[in-house]
């Protein structure tokens, strides 16, 4: 906890470590009311650095000190000094030994940082700073060190034993222990370190890799969950196939360890060799995970597994260049998971999660540039924008060099920088180098904090055959910086005649055109480009592909959008057409509704989307995306001032009102999709997701309407269903309509059924705190009071409060504040034992600006209150001190 003011942290003060550990030789001994971690440390004077012998300064916290020794020479408390934090020495020759015996308690680790239990199995996280809270260390990214550790504990309780790299030994010990000792070859930083100890089973299997290397690949869970492990195994043999074949890097130990635990703060962690994994995101059955729950494990296996190379083989040099690691290995991640599914709704689904959360932290108090320049606490910038955002930052170099030149540049940078700690420039060099090219401006993304917004106007000339299109750039201002200079904007676009069909495409000066579609670089605060060769006004496809993180706007009216729907050769803007209209439609419901009008919704809307559930040509997962409205978070991040009222009823008119005139097409699609489940058994695979996402949309439209075969093909579903997909959506439509008795019932039998299934019943807490039916904050007070929920488990904060205060925004912004002051509560009680998982749950309360002048004075009071309440974590005393300020 804080005891002083915390200090803020700036990139231009990195200097490198005074002191290298070349090896790490840990000892834990395992016990039920304590632990004794024995570490040594082979030690030099960083050559870098210069003569002399400054201090040596050991990070470390909560850790009780036993023993000290220094070059062989045990130290007393006078040769020492020992603060909350660090331990400082004097060694007297360039190299030298350190060894050093500490005292901690994993049995009472809440923050789940370090080494800590979850139930019955000891884990670790140390990704940022978990490391110092084990031994005393330099605990910062650019220190790395072959890793030697041998774990005791006893045999009976904790019959598996692991940690980094390979085992090397194992035996018996006294009195009923046992040891293991595991080495990893390879230099990492001590954030890579893991260990876990526990009763555990594991499914085996093994891969052969391109260089026909026999790796054995393992996935432990507890006993109980040993039959939901097969998904993570196949999606584990699918990424180290692909990483191999798009971009060379085979996997350099000889065993793959991935473990699930029940208590962690965040998705996954990819430790050398050993992978651990909130238990969310390894196991998944179709009885007790959703289609998006099997995708969301393949893409995370994938992307701890990536980062074997982007991440662990080159690592970061400091935690400002985190999505040096983070970002390039989200790119890597979702072209794994386009290739295994629809490539374009990969696209949408992300694309509209980083519009919705992602637009709105760039728009917020805590927005930072993909590289910060600054910080207070390192784990509240593992945030969207340097996950998300930064992913979005390598996908533009790969639109501006294609894959081939993208291909020779990571090449380059693998090669370069093999056990290293690098920075986002050692990155984008490896790319300018291999391709020839000059990234300088285009680095401004990694500095510079907002989303850029290109406006975008046209210009044809009949007689001359052209047709102009100017674009100007601009960014808001951040917290971080006022000014801004124009980014490299990579815009990819492509001419439609009035046919549909695609106009060949030369620029003035061009010899010849190059191609129906293409990428223009906007490098200038304005900018215009002239297509020759024009014989009639076109009408531009923009920004395809979605090929750069910016808001644009060109003035399309609603035909015009209705046209590129049905006839724009890129997926992704056919959808985003129809999101568009679909936008301002619902801004045009949402003024009727605030001067007090009727509701009057455009048919041209529900033209559209009947015309797109007629089409039996597109993919059905594709159908689905442009059948569903943008969400009210969307519309709220588009505001000015956000009026939470009008857009929930506009929003929830527009439903209505397309669910009675698509009915019948609605429930043919139904009908039909239904009947090929009941005939198919479940497939986690990309046909089988796309006819299940349109039938159960098409469900939760259809329950709007009603009527009674609707209430009993839901009833169904529910009572028949063989897979979770499809169970969950029946349950959660029932929760969301007026049938109080059925929907009770369901809700009574789902926790029976699931009582002993945790992650399932996350999923019901999450069905219950999204309802937008009045008295949501009552149901989510009396769901904390459920035997299932427990505070101090973060799967279970996320999803009942997360759900409530992130996506119940109609209920958690209510009037009289009362969601306001319930969030505020719980975040001064986390704070107390997780600050982690306390400033994560602030994120609703930070963007009170956005709101109207009564919920804006609630919403910044109980900021206000929870600045007041007494000693702060530094995690969240950053996020609501930058808030307010």
């Amino acid at each position: 906890m804080r005891t002083e003011q915390p200090k803020m942290i700036y990139l231009k003060d990195y200097q490198a470590p005074e002191y290298l550990i070349d090896e790490t030789h840990l000892t834990f001994e395992l016990f039920e009311d304590h632990s004794l971690v024995h570490a040594q440390l082979v030690m030099r004077r960083n050559p870098s650095r210069g003569p002399g012998l400054p201090p040596l300064v050991l990070d470390g916290q909560q850790l009780e000190l036993l023993s000290v020794t220094l070059a062989d020479q045990e130290l007393s408390a006078d040769d020492y000094q020992l603060t909350e934090n660090h331990l400082t020495l004097q060694p007297a020759s360039e190299t030298f030994t350190v060894d050093t015996s500490v005292r901690i308690h994993p049995e009472t680790n809440t923050a789940l940082e370090g080494l800590y239990k979850s139930g019955t199995m000891f884990c670790t996280q140390c990704e940022a700073e978990g490391f110092r809270k084990i031994t005393y260390y330099l605990d910062r990214p650019d220190v790395m060190s072959k890793f030697t550790t041998t774990v005791v504990a006893e045999q009976h309780s904790y019959p598996v034993l692991l940690s980094n790299g390979n085992p090397i030994a194992s035996g018996p010990g006294e009195d009923g222990r046992h040891w293991a000792t595991w080495e990893d070859p390879f230099m990492k930083p001590a954030y890579l370190f893991a260990l876990v100890a526990g009763d555990l089973w594991c499914v085996e299997d093994s891969f052969t890799t391109m260089t026909n290397r026999n790796v054995a690949l393992r996935i432990y869970v507890e006993p109980e969950n040993i039959d939901k492990c097969q998904h993570a195994m196949n999606s584990l043999k699918k990424s180290m196939r692909w990483d191999e074949e798009v971009y060379g890097r085979e996997y350099d130990l000889d065993i793959f360890m991935i473990v699930a635990v029940n208590d962690f703060n965040m998705g996954a962690m990819e430790n050398k060799g050993l992978n651990i994994f909130n238990s969310s995101a390894v196991l998944a059955r179709a009885e007790t995970a959703t289609d998006a729950a099997h995708q969301r494990v393949e893409a995370i296996v994938a992307h701890e597994y990536f980062h074997n190379w982007s991440g662990n083989r080159v690592t970061c040099r400091d935690w400002f260049q985190l999505s040096l690691k983070e970002g390039f290995t989200v790119f890597r991640d979702a072209g794994f998971s386009s290739d295994m599914n629809s490539a374009t709704v990969k696209r949408i689904q992300d694309v509209a999660y980083l519009r919705t959360h992602q637009f709105a932290e760039d728009a917020g108090p805590m927005a930072h540039a993909v590289r910060p320049d600054s910080f207070i606490e390192i784990s509240n910038f593992y945030t969207l924008t340097v996950y998300e955002k930064g992913s979005e930052v390598v996908g533009m170099i790969h639109t501006l060099l294609g894959a081939e030149g993208f291909r020779k540049g990571s090449d380059l940078y693998f090669e370069r920088h093999d056990g290293q700690a690098v920075t986002c420039d050692d990155f984008i060099k490896a790319m300018e180098d291999a391709n020839g090219v000059d990234l300088t401006q285009f680095k401004r993304w990694y500095s510079q904090a907002g989303t850029p917004r290109l406006a975008v106007s046209e210009s044809y000339d009949a007689e001359a055959k052209t047709y102009s299109l100017t674009f100007r750039q601009s960014c808001p201002e951040t917290p971080d910086k006022v000014e801004k200079l124009p980014f490299v904007i990579p815009v990819e676009l492509g001419l439609l005649d009035s046919n549909g069909n695609e106009i060949a495409l030369r620029l003035a000066g061009e010899a010849s055109a190059q191609g129906n579609t293409r990428v223009i670089s906007v490098t200038e605060a304005e900018q215009t480009f002239t297509f020759v060769d024009v014989t009639e006004q076109p009408l531009p496809s923009l920004l395809r592909g979605f090929s750069a993180p910016v808001k644009l706007s060109f003035p399309y009216n609603r035909d015009q959008l209705m046209f590129l729907m049905q006839h724009d050769s890129d997926g992704f803007n056919r959808w985003d057409a129809g999101q568009q209209l679909s936008v301002q439609v619902l801004q045009e419901l949402i003024a009727q509704q605030q001067k007090g009008e009727s509701l009057v919704l455009d048919p041209r809307l529900i033209s559209a989307l009947k015309t797109v559930l007629s089409d039996e040509s597109l993919d059905q997962a594709m159908v689905a995306e442009m059948l569903s409205l943008p969400g009210e978070a969307y519309l709220t991040e588009i505001s000015e001032v956000a009026d939470v009222d009008a857009i929930h009823i506009a929003r929830e008119f527009a439903r209505k009102q397309l669910a009675d005139n698509l009915f019948e097409a609605l429930w043919l699609r139904y009908q039909a999709n239904r009947d090929l489940s009941k005939q198919t058994p479940y497939v986690a695979e990309a046909e089988h997701f796309a006819r299940r996402a349109l039938q159960n949309i098409a469900l939760s439209y259809l329950m709007l309407s009603g009527k009674p075969q609707v209430l009993a093909a839901a009833l169904e579903q529910f009572e028949t269903a063989d897979n979770m997909t499809e169970r969950l959506t029946a349950l959660a439509v029932l929760v969301n309509s007026p049938f109080e008795e059925q929907k009770a019932l369901a809700l009574a039998s789902f926790a029976e059924h699931f009582k002993d299934n945790p992650l399932v019943m996350d999923q019901w807490f999450s069905v219950q705190a999204g309802s937008t039916l009045p008295g949501g904050l009552a149901r989510v007070k009396a769901l904390m009071q459920h035997p299932a929920f427990n505070i101090k488990n973060p799967n279970k904060v996320r999803a009942l409060v997360g759900a409530f205060a992130g996506q119940n925004l109609i209920n958690f912004h209510a009037a009289d504040g009362s969601g306001y002051r319930f969030l505020a509560d719980l975040v001064i009680e986390l704070n107390g034992f997780n600050p982690q998982i306390a400033s994560r749950q602030l994120a609703p309360l930070t963007r009170w600006r956005k709101y109207d002048d009564a919920r804006q004075a609630l919403m910044k009071g109980e900021l206000e209150r929870i600045l007041a309440s007494g000693q702060l974590s530094s995690d969240v005393y950053e996020v609501v001190s930058k808030s307010l300020a």
